[in-house]
C-alpha cells in the first residue's frame, strides 16, 4: 500500500492543467530539438538529506507526453532519502526516456512538482521524527496555508514526510476562527449554527485565545479546541491541562508561531496536535535538474 493510492480518481487532470499552463501554444524549443529518442538523467543536487517525494506526479507528467520514467535502485519507493555531500556529485534518482521534444516539454513542470513535494516532505520528515524521538502521542500537522494550484501535491507530501494534513480544504471539518466568532457574536452561537449545518458527521474545531474561550468552546460542543498564539509553550500547556481535566474527550491543538526550534516544547500529554503553517507556506524547495545525454 502506498500514499499514491489516496490520490483522487481524476488527479491526473491536475497534471494536465500544469502542462497546459506551461505550454499554452507553440513550443519552439521542442521544434528545434525534434522528436528523436533521447535519454535524460533526473538529478538531485541538494546538499544534505532530501526526502524524495512526488513520483506519481512526475511519472504522470512524462506519461502524458509519451515518455517513461525509470527510478534508480533505492529510489523507487516514495519517501526514500537522498544523501548528498556538499562537495560531491549530484545523485541520479531516475532516468527518463522519450522523444527529445517531449522530454524538454515536461522538464520544468516535473521539476517544479518534484522540488516542491520533496521540500515539503523533507521538512515534514524532520519534524515528525522529532515527535517520534520524544515519544509524544500526538501529531504534527500542516495547515490550509497551501500554494494555490499545488494543494494536492503539498498535502500529499506532508503524508509522505510523516505529518498530518490537518484539513485538506475548507470543506473538510469545520474550523471556527476569530473572524467567525466575531461575525456571529459568540463562540457558543457559532458552534450551534455550525452543528446545525454539518450534523453529526463532521468535527468542529474552535480557535481560542485563552482558557475562558477554550472552556466555552468545549461546553458548546466543539470536538477540537485550538489554543492559538500563546506567549509561550508552558502557558499553553498549563491551559491545555486545565481544559483536558474538564473535558477529557476534547482534542487540544497548539498553533501559532510554532517553529522547528520551539516545537519540542509543545510535546505534552495534554496536547494532541501541533500545527505549523510553515510546512506548506515557508518550506525550502529542493534542487533537482534534468540532463539529456549527449
Amino acid at each position: 500500500m502506498s500514499y499514491r493510492d489516496l490520490l483522487p480518481p481524476l488527479w491526473r487532470e491536475t497534471v494536465r492543467a500544469y502542462l497546459r499552463d506551461d505550454a499554452p501554444t507553440f513550443d519552439v524549443g521542442g521544434f528545434v530539438v525534434g522528436a528523436a529518442p533521447r535519454e535524460a538523467r533526473l538529478l538531485c543536487k541538494q546538499p544534505g538529506r532530501t526526502v524524495l517525494c512526488g513520483a506519481p506526479f512526475v511519472e504522470a507528467v512524462f506519461e502524458e507526453l509519451g515518455c517513461a520514467v525509470e527510478w534508480q535502485p533505492g529510489f523507487a519507493d516514495e519517501g526514500a532519502e537522498i544523501v548528498n555531500d556538499a562537495a560531491g556529485a549530484p545523485t541520479c534518482v531516475a532516468v527518463v526516456r522519450g522523444p527529445a521534444n517531449r522530454l524538454l516539454l515536461g522538464e520544468r513542470t516535473a521539476l517544479n512538482i518534484l522540488a516542491r513535494a520533496s521540500g515539503v516532505a523533507t521538512a515534514a520528515r524532520e519534524l515528525s521524527s522529532l515527535a517520534r524521538a520524544a515519544g509524544w502521542h500526538g501529531e504534527v500537522a500542516g495547515t490550509r496555508k497551501v500554494t494555490p494550484g499545488f494543494r494536492l501535491v503539498e498535502k500529499y507530501a506532508l503524508l509522505v514526510g510523516g505529518c498530518s494534513t490537518h484539513r485538506m480544504d475548507l470543506s473538510a471539518m469545520v474550523m471556527l476562527k476569530d473572524n467567525h466568532v466575531w461575525s456571529t457574536g459568540s463562540i457558543t452561537e457559532a458552534v450551534r449554527r455550525a452543528r446545525g449545518a454539518c450534523g453529526f458527521s463532521s468535527k468542529i474545531e474552535v480557535e481560542a485565545r485563552g482558557l475562558d474561550e477554550a472552556l466555552e468552546a468545549a461546553r458548546a460542543g466543539a470536538d477540537i479546541v485550538m489554543l492559538d498564539n500563546y506567549a509561550s509553550a508552558p502557558a499553553l500547556i498549563a491551559d491545555a491541562e486545565k481544559l483536558k481535566a474538564a473535558f477529557p474527550a476534547v482534542l487540544v491543538e497548539a498553533s501559532g508561531g510554532v517553529t522547528r526550534a520551539t516545537l519540542p516544547g509543545f510535546f505534552s500529554p495534554h496536547v494532541d496536535v501541533v500545527s505549523l503553517g510553515a510546512l506548506t507556506s515557508g518550506y525550502s524547495v529542493a534542487d533537482f535538474s534534468l540532463k539529456v545525454a549527449h
